[in-house]
């Protein structure tokens, strides 16, 4: 098995293994590496992934996993991340709106904010009749 050594000025020495068939094995810190190049202020996934001879794709796939919580991606001089903000949810509103439903001589008359399931359990007692 070949390896090829990278050197990069924030990150470090890295060392990747390729195989006979030219499929490279990246260690988890290089990913992670890698996708944290992706985050600096003007930088394109397009050439990061040029200057690591990969993939856009592969890298973009590297970067879902670290947005998924799979790839730590260490701090890089230069790297900007959104913000999160946690808000509580909006409560639901209330509507004076009516829902219909008529079958042969019954009409019902429902609360818009029915929900869907108890709607589908009504239509389906209606349909199996007496």
């Amino acid at each position: 098995m070949g390896h090829r050594e990278l050197y990069m000025e924030d990150i470090s020495r890295m060392e990747v293994l390729a195989g006979r068939s030219g499929n490279r094995k990246w260690p988890d810190e290089v990913k992670g590496g890698i996708v944290a190049e992706t985050l600096v202020s003007g930088v394109t996934v397009n050439e990061v992934a040029r200057r690591h001879g990969m993939q856009p794709n592969h890298l973009s796939a590297w970067r879902r996993l670290a947005r998924e919580g799979k790839l730590v991606v260490p701090d890089l001089v230069g790297a900007e991340f959104v913000p999160l903000i946690l808000a509580d949810r909006e409560p639901a509103r209330v509507c004076d709106a009516m829902l219909e439903i008529a079958t042969g001589g019954v009409t019902l008359r429902l609360d818009a904010s029915t929900s869907a399931e108890r709607i589908a359990e009504i239509v389906h007692a209606l349909n199996a009749g007496p």
